[in-house]
């Protein structure tokens, strides 16, 4: 059952402005990401590129920092939810990530060519990314009625991808203007990085929120806890059976992902395409991203979230299948992108009707952290095997492990 939710402002209730059925809300922080995710995805697109061609480095490192691109974010992530639960002003800690992935922009310049200070840089990137997550999030949750969660949710990711989906074009074409000048990719990123920030603080409204119906109805069986009762509390929701079941089987499909770097050089070597188009080969992902992030967001809200979050690494696993046969390049890039319309979003929805409005963004942020920190291991674990063992080999492997979580999964019943 999703919990509803009231805002509570000192000025008096406010009409809710909708576009299409969907809170205006929802259409500045997607905006918001949409020039954020432009800046992220210059970086993400180009660092394969640099670190694998640039600085002539190895799968291994390559994994290393994959891996770091995408667990460092679970640093901040608890840690985020939870003071935006306790001060019940999720935009300002929202801006506070924003901030500090824009700064560490300016980072990979001064980082040269050390692979210790472009990870450093990625650190910041991403912790920015995970102090910022759950309060958005819960910014979304708080703004939409329950009934449109899933549609709301796809919406935000679609202008997300819509974001992600010009960052590799605008690296290539920089990359193709500048040459080897790359700090200009940096500080292009860090402009636009500033473009999101000033929407969100100038368009979003940050009301406090109060549960409408007591959490204890929400908590058989269990002393609810207290509005900004910190952590601790929020980790005691996972003593609710669904969400902990939730929680695990995310964080063990994420355990089985090989990270999305790795995936694009073995696309590029399969379509025995130049180096230069390494950039761009994420815009496949994020075309079908695009298209299909509404949709399936809708979908969810008709059959259930679980159910398309659990298809959606159907389709990733199935992208690895294709992956590791060669001339199929092409339909694993499909697929890639439909794990990500399937997941991404609809997750968060559907862990929505779990938790109770005072600790949303806590409790999004433990099923995030899990997930993130899984991601990184696998990304890691596969930057490791890659050493020793032909690429397809272990696109094969990782897509038995998920394939077999998923089975484990569907049994569960969650």
């Amino acid at each position: 059952m999703y919990l509803s939710s009231t805002y509570v402002s000192s000025t008096g209730p406010r009409r809710r402005l909708r576009v299409g059925g969907v809170p205006a809300t929802v259409f500045a922080l997607g905006l918001v990401s949409f020039f954020t995710d432009v800046s992220a995805e210059m970086v993400a697109a180009f660092l394969p590129m640099y670190v694998m061609y640039g600085l002539g480095a190895g799968l291994l490192q390559l994994g290393l920092l994959d891996g770091l691109y995408t667990g460092a974010s679970a640093l901040l992530r608890v840690a985020g939810g939870h003071l935006a639960d306790r001060w019940s002003r999720p935009k300002a800690v929202a801006l506070c990530g924003y901030g500090l992935s824009a700064l560490s922009k300016l980072a990979f310049p001064l980082a040269g060519g050390a692979l210790g200070g472009i990870g450093a840089a990625i650190a910041v990137d991403r912790a920015g990314k995970g102090l910022r997550a759950a309060p958005r999030d819960a910014l979304i949750t708080a703004a939409t009625p329950p009934r449109l969660l899933g549609a709301a949710f796809g919406v935000h990711r679609a202008l997300d991808t819509a974001g992600a989906l010009l960052g590799p074009i605008a690296v290539f074409a920089l990359v193709g203007a500048v040459g080897d000048a790359y700090d200009a990719v940096f500080v292009v990123s860090f402009c636009l990085a500033l473009v999101g920030i000033v929407i969100l603080a100038a368009f979003v409204r940050n009301h406090p929120i109060r549960p409408a119906v007591p959490a204890e109805a929400h908590l058989p069986g269990r002393q609810a806890a207290r509005a900004g009762a910190g952590v601790r509390e929020g980790l005691r929701l996972l003593a609710e059976r669904p969400l902990r079941r939730v929680t695990l089987f995310a964080s063990l499909l994420g355990l089985a992902t090989a990270g999305d770097a790795i995936l694009f050089v073995a696309v590029q070597r399969q379509a025995g395409l130049p180096a230069s188009a390494l950039p761009l080969l994420p815009l496949a992902t994020s075309l079908v991203f695009l298209a299909a992030a509404v949709p399936l967001g809708r979908l969810a809200d008709k059959v259930g979230g679980w159910r398309i979050f659990l298809m959606g690494h159907a389709f990733l696993a199935l992208s690895y299948l294709f992956v590791a046969h060669p001339g199929t390049a092409a339909a694993a890039l499909l697929l890639h992108g439909l794990f990500y319309a399937s997941t991404d979003g609809v997750l968060m929805a559907h862990l929505a009707g779990m938790l109770p409005a005072h600790l949303r963004a806590t409790g999004l942020a433990v099923t995030q952290t899990g997930q993130a920190l899984a991601r990184m291991a696998g990304a890691i674990g596969f930057g490791f095997l890659a050493t020793g063992l032909d690429l397809r080999w272990c696109f094969l492997i990782c897509a038995t492990l998920l394939l077999s979580t998923l089975l484990a999964a569907w049994r569960s019943g969650t």
